[in-house]
């Protein structure tokens, strides 16, 4: 039986030999693009075409038709090589989009003709060149991707979009349709090609020019839900693309060697069953780069499964509407039983489309629960749950840590699977705990004073965690609690004596304390455009510094306004990031003052909330605080150790 899928939504490919089939309504160009696990090309050999037509693992089509056949041996794929895409290509002097022509069909199929998957690509428009489908690595195993992502550029954006740069990708693209137009039937010229492949090789102006390898938008808050995008003039908030994302760090090294391989799953103990999985199987120079990256792609995958299964249920309830408005409308059905015949067989044909659609999220879901159950475990404390055994033999590191770890994400479908939220170190963007009760339906059923509790709370175990797991000399907290409000909460740090300084008290302790930071930021800005780093003042502190705001804007005058924008703006650069806990509404006096402040920073809630989307799907996903467990001791004896790897470094 052939599983007909929906785009985002995956299959197990059992079978290493197959075919993709491939049915247009019109003759098209298609290619085969390998990539790696983030789905970036590098090298030569990545594009299977008419000119070039094998390579490791999969042959392509010859021409220019309506119909093709990929061979494939998943066994003789490259082991660097996670994902094996079919692009499809209109021809210039043919229809000028795919929106134009009969929907494509793309199917994997076995050697004997049974077809396992199929694909039709609805929704397109003007796209020219389309990404249908993709066989890809996990867990060891191969499965099949229903993709769907089209260019309205051409070849040359598809491959740039793939990390190519923008010249490489322009002259593969323009060898791949020259090819084509020898050996098939549609007249395709080198004045016409420039329209396909992008007009790559054209001057560009900044706009319009493609960046080699762009990185994902930044975490934003969901439509929808306060503060969300850029207020209007009104100040009402439109709503915005909302994305999270667990962006590859590309960390720069002079080493060209290439990252240790991952660990390969184990076998599955049955025949047919998904190999058992194991901590640590993406790509990365390192465990921790390889568990961040698992982690990554464990959240892509529960984003497309859980999406591909409400597509599914939307399908079948629109097809059960129109059979129930059919039968309705058809006057031979009024007489007699017929009609609620009709009725019961469009509710049974939902029905069995629904249960066919959780089969499929139940098996995705059994998967990724069980990689959770031995990726959790295994994280570094970085990235680690606060009742994670790690931190009971944690020490301070040698080195800076790759990402942070700010909560748990969960959806609906299944809320006991939890996601860990990961943030690149350094921040590259401040961070903002809402302790207003206007933020969320959870806040408002929250007690003032307990929600802002609550959210001091959290910026305390956020900067413990940073304390903890940077070197001893490598992390500075300061911290501006103006009314002294936050005392309770910030007792463990005061105790420890881990901070900068003592927490800034009064109009003149934020003035102090701005001016001190904002010194900072310009001297080393400075020192760095003059090449000169080293000639710091001595009383410069070189370690990054994380600046908690609390009860803002008490205390604030126009002039500390103006820093603290300049410090959110400038100071991540140079090692000065932003944590405010704050809400928006009680600084609303300021006006439209603070807008830029406010969307330069992401915002967290300290109850359970859904407010933040990832970048494929654009789910609302219930962002959940990651807080030690009731009576625990880690707090206290993470700062202990912090405290005492500060005294033994000290001259």
């Amino acid at each position: 039986m052939t599983a007909e899928l929906v785009r985002g939504q995956n299959h197990p490919v059992s079978q290493s030999r197959v075919e993709i089939r491939v049915s247009a309504g019109t003759p098209v160009l298609a290619l085969a693009s390998l990539a790696d696990e983030q789905g970036r090309f590098s090298g030569d050999g990545i594009l299977a075409h008419p000119g070039a037509r094998s390579l490791p693992g999969v042959r392509s089509p010859g021409e220019l038709a309506e119909r093709h056949t990929f061979a494939v041996d998943l066994d003789e794929v490259a082991a660097d090589v996670h994902r094996l895409g079919v692009l499809l290509v209109l021809p210039p002097g043919g229809p000028v989009r795919f929106g134009a022509v009969p929907a494509s069909y793309v199917a994997v199929a076995d050697p004997d003709g049974a077809e396992l998957a199929g694909y039709t690509l609805t929704g397109l428009d003007a796209e020219t060149a389309v990404v249908a489908l993709e066989l890809y690595r996990r867990q060891g195993a191969w499965k099949v991707r229903a993709v769907g992502q089209g260019y309205a550029e051409g070849l040359g954006a598809l491959l740039t979009d793939g990390g190519l740069a923008a010249p490489q990708a322009a002259e593969l693209a323009a060898a791949a349709l020259r090819t084509a137009a020898r050996t098939g039937e549609s007249d395709i010229t080198l004045a016409t090609m420039p329209t396909l492949v992008g007009d790559l090789r054209a001057p560009q102006t900044p706009a319009q020019a493609p960046a080699p390898a762009p990185e994902p938008p930044d975490p934003v808050p969901a439509p929808g839900h306060p503060y969300a995008g850029t207020p209007g003039p009104g100040g009402d908030t439109p709503a915005s693309p909302p994305t999270i994302s667990y962006a590859h760090p590309r960390r720069r090294r002079t080493s060209t060697e290439p990252p240790e391989p991952a660990p390969r799953a184990a076998a599955a103990q049955e025949p047919g069953q998904a190999p058992r999985p194991v901590a640590g199987d993406a790509s990365g120079w390192s465990m921790d780069e390889r568990l961040y990256n698992q982690v990554w792609g464990m959240f892509e995958d529960l984003a497309r499964t859980v999406a591909a299964y409400r597509s599914a249920v939307e399908f079948a309830d629109s097809r059960m509407d129109r059979e129930l408005d059919e039968a309705l409308s058809d006057p031979r059905h009024r007489l007699g039983g017929s009609g609620n015949a009709a009725r019961d067989t469009a509710r049974a044909r939902r029905e069995e489309l629904v249960a066919q659609a959780q089969a499929v999220l139940d098996r995705d879901l059994a998967q990724l629960i069980a990689e959770s159950e031995v990726v959790e475990p295994a994280l570094p404390a970085a990235y680690a749950r606060w009742d994670n055994p790690v931190w009971h033999g944690h020490r301070t590191p040698e080195e800076s840590p790759l990402a942070l770890r700010l909560g748990d994400l969960h959806l609906p479908e299944r809320p006991d699977l939890r996601i860990p939220m990961l943030t690149r170190v350094p921040l590259e963007r401040g961070l903002w705990i809402d302790n207003g009760r206007t933020g969320s339906e959870a806040a408002m059923t929250m007690d003032t004073d307990r929600l802002r509790r609550a959210a001091m709370d959290m910026a305390v175990t956020l900067a413990v965690r940073l304390l903890a797991v940077h070197p001893a000399d490598r992390f500075s907290v300061h911290v501006i609690d103006a009314a002294g409000a936050g005392s309770a909460s910030l007792a463990p740090l005061v105790r420890a004596g881990v901070l900068a300084s003592p927490p800034a008290a009064g109009a003149a302790g934020v003035t102090q304390t701005l001016a001190r930071l904002t010194r900072r930021v310009d001297l080393v800005q400075m020192a760095l455009r003059a090449g000169a780093p080293e000639d710091l003042p001595p009383d410069v502190d070189t370690a990054d510094q994380l600046l908690i705001v609390h009860d803002f804007p008490h205390g604030f005058d126009d002039r500390a306004v103006t820093q603290l924008r300049y410090l959110a703006d400038e100071g991540a650069a140079v090692g000065v990031h932003l944590l405010m806990v704050a809400d928006r509404d009680e600084a609303s006096a300021y006006g439209p003052l603070l807008d830029p402040l406010w969307r330069s920073l992401m915002r967290l809630s300290p109850v359970p909330d859904n407010h933040l989307a990832d970048p494929w799907v654009h789910h609302a996903w219930t962002f959940e605080p990651n807080l030690p467990p009731q009576g625990s001791r880690v707090l206290d004896q993470a700062l202990d150790r912090v405290a005492e790897a500060r005294r033994t470094t000290r001259p």
